[in-house]
């Protein structure tokens, strides 16, 4: 401890992309998907880095890797679908992950989908689906901050939500 009551940082704790994204990783966050594209042009990735930015106009924030197969498709389309994950939904986080190598429109499979005012995907028993225009895109090092202007929103009774902590999926219990 410091003459000033303060304890000095350990030089071995300083920030690292390692020691980061381990420390990311205990901050318990709502599993999403994000569709972009249409036909078999559209992809998709599952992400917790969304957030609600304002209600007059009703916008959200959603964070993309630009090396994503989703990125291109988002600025070629100009929309994208935001879904938030029930209970039930983690074999549709795993395949939006490209685990197993499911790529592209494959990652469609297995789910029922619709489209409400852009002609963003949406998961038809999601806890809630956001259908969004592309607003304004902020570069910053690997990733683009997408501000959507929310179009249309589907809620229908979708059950518990999906969580990510710590690297996997787990489940909110009451």
């Amino acid at each position: 401890m410091s003459a000033h009551g303060r304890v000095e940082a350990d030089p071995a704790a300083l920030a690292s992309a390692e020691s980061f994204r381990a420390a990311m990783r205990s901050v318990a966050g709502g599993v999403t998907v994000i569709t972009a594209g249409a036909g078999d042009d559209r992809s998709g990735l599952t992400a917790t880095s969304v957030v609600s930015v304002c209600l007059e106009p009703p916008t959200v924030l959603v964070c993309v890797n630009r090396s994503s197969s989703t990125w291109p498709l988002i600025q070629r389309y100009r929309h994208f679908g935001v879904n938030v994950l029930a209970s039930h939904h983690e074999h549709v986080a795993n395949q939006f992950a490209g685990r197993d190598g499911i790529k592209g429109p494959d990652r469609y499979a297995n789910a029922d989908w619709l489209s409400l005012s852009t002609g963003a995907l949406i998961l038809a028993d999601a806890i809630i689906g956001i259908d969004c225009e592309v607003d304004e895109s902020i570069d910053r090092a690997t990733h683009s901050i997408i501000l959507g202007r929310v179009k249309a929103v589907h809620a229908p009774d979708g059950g518990d939500p999906l969580l990510y902590w710590r690297g996997d999926f787990g489940r909110l219990t009451r």
